[in-house]
């Protein structure tokens, strides 16, 4: 991670070349910056470079752009095994045993997702150097098919549920991340202006976003309760999926709740995020969800088969109000989506979801309870006691310092105001649920994600129905349109499929303003198609069109070409 910062070309501003192709004179060649991992394929099949050399051609740009240059700080552990793991992938190669299409590509994971020889933080202090007793299954199944784990990414502590009002990207093991498209801090005065980017980074899985994005690993995975994929994806123009809940193994991954928990792929392009939903698919005899696996047509192993240009011809897309300020890009989608043959109609807000509760409702106090009281959901709260105990007691050591919430709570006040810079809200209160079968607190909780499940599928099946309400005829829709990751809740509670796709820059006029002479650069933003369970195939299609219609994914200027990504004829 100290490696010298090698010369950067004097040229920011040039345009990034193809990559993996044929120079003029018919010599192959490899730019680094946005190659694709079937491009990388070819290069290594080829032999124009090995595993090793890719590899370090990623650590390189870590060490210029991670930790100093812009500090875009996307690592939190580099694996010290990366390079010894690509030369034996250079090894296999050489024999031919070439595993599947991620064969030698450098992948980075968040740090929520178990690697048995990494640490697995959730960007907790309180978890210092966890060491997992075994890799999640996902891991195992990355290894299996040859990719090279880089390194573990940061992320909102605790995916995002140590407290309220804590900025994406932060945690107290990890830092501030930040976003590659303008990695400046906010230079408001305090409270705001404390060390936060200026640019969110989207969260909470920000760390694959931002080294992904900055071309600081091939591809990334993710972890979504609510919007954690899709929100660093549109902030970091990737391509990220948001998987129907079921399709992928949750085992070994520090949770929020097994009711809507899931890992996804975020990627450069649809067709590389495609390629890894299909390593991470399948049926896990460790969570049940993945059970849906073996029933035919509900997973994969090859999404790239549903990589339509296509696509949109004859589609029927309904599109909900989105914000004002992301008018232009939603508008121009539209457009874009109507001239490649798809219906479009524009429809009301979706029907309400119950909130999150807190503190101050829940508990109901005793005597007659006000109506408003029972109008909120204790899902996330009941889930995160229940299956973060679960995952501690499975996944880590019985000689772990901290084996519970309670131990993280404690450690966290044991070791304030450094561990817990924001707070510790949600992991309080939620330590207060019972979670023991038959409890008040579990009747409550049975009763809210009942009524969470028939909210959120009741309100997106009255759409993909259509006006007749009934399934399966001619005025269903495929896919919602939403603006980035402004419609996850409900996708979210139902355990619904979404992806989100590079749609353009809009403007980041933050409340209260940036000061005087801090001018706000243009923001990446993504728009997102949502569809029925496991209705993957489909819309990878339909993102795969409008990816192909706009090509509007573009490198930041923060982390541009290295001398050292090149290959061959420059």
């Amino acid at each position: 991670m100290k490696r010298a910062i090698l010369v950067l070309f004097a040229v920011v501003a040039l345009a990034f070349p193809l990559v993996a192709d044929k120079g003029g004179d018919g010599s192959a060649r490899l730019q680094l910056v946005e190659a694709t991992t079937t491009e990388m394929q070819k290069a290594l099949q080829t032999r124009l470079l090995t595993t090793e050399q890719l590899v370090q051609m990623y650590l390189n740009r870590i060490a210029a752009y991670d930790q100093v240059g812009p500090h875009l700080n996307s690592f939190i552990h580099l694996s010290p095994h990366a390079l010894d793991d690509a030369r034996a992938s250079d090894a296999n190669r050489h024999r031919g045993n070439i595993k599947s299409p991620l064969f030698g590509v450098p992948v980075i994971l968040k740090d929520n997702i178990d690697t048995a020889d990494l640490p697995t933080t959730a960007g907790s202090v309180a978890l210092t150097g966890s060491i997992p007793l075994t890799d999640a299954f996902i891991t195992q199944k990355l290894r299996d098919a040859g990719a090279i784990i880089l390194g573990k990414a940061t992320l909102t502590e605790f995916a995002n549920f140590l407290t309220n009002g804590m900025p994406s990207g932060y945690s107290s093991l990890g830092g501030y991340g930040f976003n590659p498209y303008d990695p400046r801090p906010d230079p408001r005065p305090l409270p705001i202006g404390d060390g936060r980017p200026a640019l969110t980074p989207g969260g909470s899985s920000s760390g694959p976003g931002i080294a992904v994005a900055a071309n600081l690993a091939a591809i990334g995975v993710g972890t979504e309760t609510s919007g954690s994929i899709l929100s660093p994806g549109s902030a970091n123009f990737l391509v990220g999926i948001k998987p129907t809940v079921g399709l992928i193994s949750r085992d070994g991954i520090i949770p929020i709740t097994a009711d809507q928990d899931t890992a996804g792929p975020l990627a450069r392009t649809v067709k590389d995020a495609a390629i890894l939903l299909g390593v991470l698919a399948g049926f896990d005899p460790a969570d049940p969800a993945t059970a849906a696996c073996l029933t035919a047509g509900n997973c994969f192993s090859d999404y790239t088969q549903f990589l339509d240009e296509d696509a949109l011809v004859g589609a029927r897309i309904a599109v909900p109000p989105f914000p004002a300020n992301r008018a232009d890009v939603m508008n121009a989608a539209i457009d874009v989506l109507r001239s490649r043959g798809a219906y479009v109609e524009l429809i009301p807000a979706l029907a309400p979801q119950l909130p999150g509760c807190d503190s101050s409702v829940y508990p109901p106090p005793p005597g007659p309870t006000p109506p408003q009281t029972l109008r909120c959901s204790t899902v996330l709260n009941y889930g995160f006691k229940r299956d973060l105990n679960g995952y501690f007691a499975a996944h880590v050591s019985p000689a772990a310092p901290v084996k519970s919430l309670q131990d993280v709570i404690d450690y966290n006040i044991a070791h304030a105001p450094a561990s817990i810079k924001y707070g510790q809200a949600l992991a309080l209160f939620s330590q207060k649920f019972d979670v023991t079968p038959g409890s008040a607190d579990t009747i409550r909780y049975l009763a809210d994600r009942a009524e969470d499940l028939s909210r959120s599928r009741g309100a997106l099946n009255a759409v993909y129905n259509g006006p007749d309400g009934v399934p399966g005829t001619s005025d269903d829709f495929d896919a919602i349109l939403f603006s980035a990751n402004s419609g996850a809740g409900t996708p979210a509670k139902a355990g619904y499929p979404s992806i989100v796709v590079p749609g353009g820059f809009f403007v980041n006029a933050p409340t209260p303003p940036f000061p005087d002479g801090f001018d706000a650069k243009p923001g990446p933003t993504g728009v997102t198609f949502s569809g029925r369970a496991f209705s993957e195939p489909r819309l990878i299609g339909l993102a795969y069109a409008f990816e192909q219609a706009t090509k509007h994914r573009q490198p930041p200027a923060s982390a541009p070409p290295l001398p050292s990504d090149f290959v061959g004829r420059p």
